[in-house]
């Protein structure tokens, strides 16, 4: 039986709450007239690592979760079904099957070109072989490769990514920009040659003013390899949440930390920012529903599910 699991967030908590945003002058979504929304669908993967197969039916945790095959058939099934869709990855696309070996991701990029995502990060595994190894594969992307906090300029991959992308869809801005984690002590040094690490805090703060204020986004996403949290000041996902402005979603990484919904964190403009990671391998896939008024794009509520990718899914 399908796995699923769902949560339901909006600003609409109660009967008083309503009453309240309307007094402020905001509709609730039970307000507004079908014709005044908009629905977005985000979906999102991280930490993949050449999961092309499903895990084999041996009996051990994961049984027949993941793979590129049930993962493609419920991505053509959500599409189906709504109109405005992303679908993004927040790293490690490469490294933990004998697929990467063999073919040195190659096929990760082709399949997901083939699924049609919408963006993609490097996570520090995709340094895995080399600058060269990452940028040999890259002609087989019809993707993006975003990062904002990586200087690439003395590397082969020096015009290959871009710090951001805006998307359109319905009238509405979607502004997306990445984080990568700092590579020194995590990779070896020949791997990520000159590639330079800069402060992820100072410039999510720079791109994030950029898509918010010159480029009027509705919307804006990070997607990051940093990882969820740690124990000491290491910069997280969720330092990120909380010491930036303009950012609705972050789309985490490298921590392969299971979420069940997303977590909400209070922004330096005490707004709230979403931050959300789905495991790895691929056996699950992340959903979040963001419903806009088509009237002033502002959003209204937003809806979670995070979904098993298994055998149920056939294409």
């Amino acid at each position: 039986m399908e796995e699923l699991h769902w949560t339901r967030r909006s600003f609409l908590r109660n009967t008083l709450a309503g009453t309240a945003l309307l007094a402020l002058g905001i509709k609730p979504d039970s307000v507004y007239a079908k014709d005044d929304l908009v629905k977005l669908t985000i979906l999102h993967t991280n930490d993949v690592h050449s999961r092309i197969d499903p895990f084999p039916m041996d009996g051990s945790k994961y049984e027949g979760r993941g793979g590129v095959a049930p993962r493609a058939a419920l991505i053509n099934k959500i599409r189906s079904e709504e109109k405005n869709v992303l679908l993004f990855d927040a790293g490690d696309i490469f490294q933990g099957t004998p697929y990467f070996n063999l073919y040195g991701g190659e096929l990760e990029i082709k399949m997901m070109s083939m699924m049609g995502y919408d963006a993609g990060i490097m996570g520090n595994h995709d340094f895995d072989n080399g600058v060269e190894g990452f940028y040999k594969q890259l002609p087989h992307a019809n993707f993006p490769i975003l990062n904002a906090n990586y200087d690439l300029s003395d590397t082969l991959l020096h015009a290959s990514t871009k710090p951001y992308q805006i998307f359109k869809k319905d009238g509405l801005k979607i502004g997306v920009f990445g984080l990568g984690i700092e590579l020194e002590g995590l990779v070896n040094k020949v791997q990520y040659g000159n590639t330079r690490y800069l402060d992820p805090i100072e410039n999510a703060l720079k791109i994030e003013a950029e898509l918010k204020q010159e480029h009027k986004c509705d919307l804006i996403v990070c997607l990051s390899h940093l990882g969820y949290k740690y124990n000491d000041n290491k910069v997280s996902d969720r330092v990120i949440a909380q010491n930036t402005h303009h950012i609705d979603l972050i789309i985490g990484g490298h921590t392969h930390t299971f979420l069940n919904e997303p977590e909400s964190l209070k922004n330096l403009s005490g707004k709230e920012t979403l931050v959300n990671q789905v495991g790895f391998a691929g056996i699950n896939l992340g959903r979040i529903d963001f419903i806009f008024s088509k009237l002033d794009g502002k959003k209204v509520s937003y809806f979670a599910e995070l979904q098993s990718v298994n055998n149920n899914f056939k294409i």
